[in-house]
């Protein structure tokens, strides 16, 4: 039997892409310090990779396809084909930011300030590139973690740090001066494993089945029983991805209504439907939701 080899990113990303990838429809156990998860997909053969290297494993082909972020394809000028961009950041509508970041109290206002400074990061090529880019020389060197504390304690001058909404900095006393760049979580195979019909067939269906998955996430079905004399009031009320879809009943007059909509819309629209005079509302968790 073929297997696609699948690299998923252990570490911050871990517990995100297993969620996503049972709402997908893959039960994926993770045993231990094991670094081979079992899938309930026997095509599927997984492993766990720090997604700081699954772009490099990817593109050599040691890995069909993988989960990683695009800050980390970037970090690696890694030569791979993103087959979907999979945003499920804590906040998911908000894209991760490498910044540049000083201490509050610092007198560097600018990245044109850093000359001669030194900065500490995880993604030196990226650094080292938008230094570049702005005509600004700074010793850049590679920082395996608590980067935070390194400007905190003096130890360096600036700081190129990931974050979301910058709360974590800013409860480290620190100032965002620049962002370096952008990066959501991308599925990306290498060129081989994408021309190859099975594989590239494969990866095709897991990535329809992930971008379904969060696509659903925070949106629920509504179904409802409405009298065709309160129909237009409804249909007026209803906000979906189309239009509702409208079917008849068995009983004379009455028509079954169905919506997707978000669940923060359906707690206040609920209300308003019941008094329009929908009846027997059934509100229902989405798994995937598939355009």
């Amino acid at each position: 039997m073929r297997k696609l080899k699948l690299g998923l990113p252990k570490g911050s990303l871990q517990e995100a892409t297993i969620k996503v990838f049972e709402r997908a429809g893959f039960k994926i156990h993770v045993s231990g310090r094991s670094y081979f998860p079992a899938i309930d997909d026997e095509e599927i053969e997984p492993v766990l990779l720090r997604a700081q290297e699954m772009s490099r494993y990817v593109e050599e082909g040691a890995l069909d396809c993988g989960i990683t972020g695009a800050d980390w394809i970037l970090e690696n000028s890694s030569k791979v084909v993103s087959l979907a961009d999979l945003v499920y950041a804590k906040q998911s509508s908000v894209k991760v930011r490498w910044v540049l970041a000083v201490p509050e109290k610092s007198s560097i206002k600018s990245v044109k300030d850093l000359n001669g400074k030194r900065i500490a990061t995880e993604v030196v090529n990226v650094t080292k590139g938008y230094l570049r880019k702005n005509k600004v020389k700074a010793d850049v060197e590679f920082s395996w973690g608590a980067t935070e504390a390194k400007v905190a304690d003096g130890l360096v001058d600036a700081v190129v740090e990931l974050t979301e909404t910058g709360s974590s900095l800013r409860a480290h006393k620190l100032r965002i001066i620049s962002t370096i760049c952008e990066s959501t979580t991308q599925f990306i195979t290498n060129k081989k494993s994408f021309r190859d019909p099975w594989k590239k067939r494969k990866m095709d269906q897991i990535s329809m089945l992930l971008q379904g998955a969060i696509a659903a996430n925070n949106m629920v079905g509504l179904k409802m029983n409405v009298e065709e004399k309160n129909l237009n009031k409804i249909l007026s009320l209803l906000t979906s991805l189309k239009n509702p879809t409208v079917s008849s009943l068995t009983k004379d007059n009455w028509r079954a209504v169905e919506i997707v909509i978000s669940e923060g819309i359906a707690r206040t629209l609920i209300p308003k439907l019941k008094r329009a005079g929908a009846q027997g509302i059934i509100e229902y968790p989405l798994n995937k939701l598939i355009y």
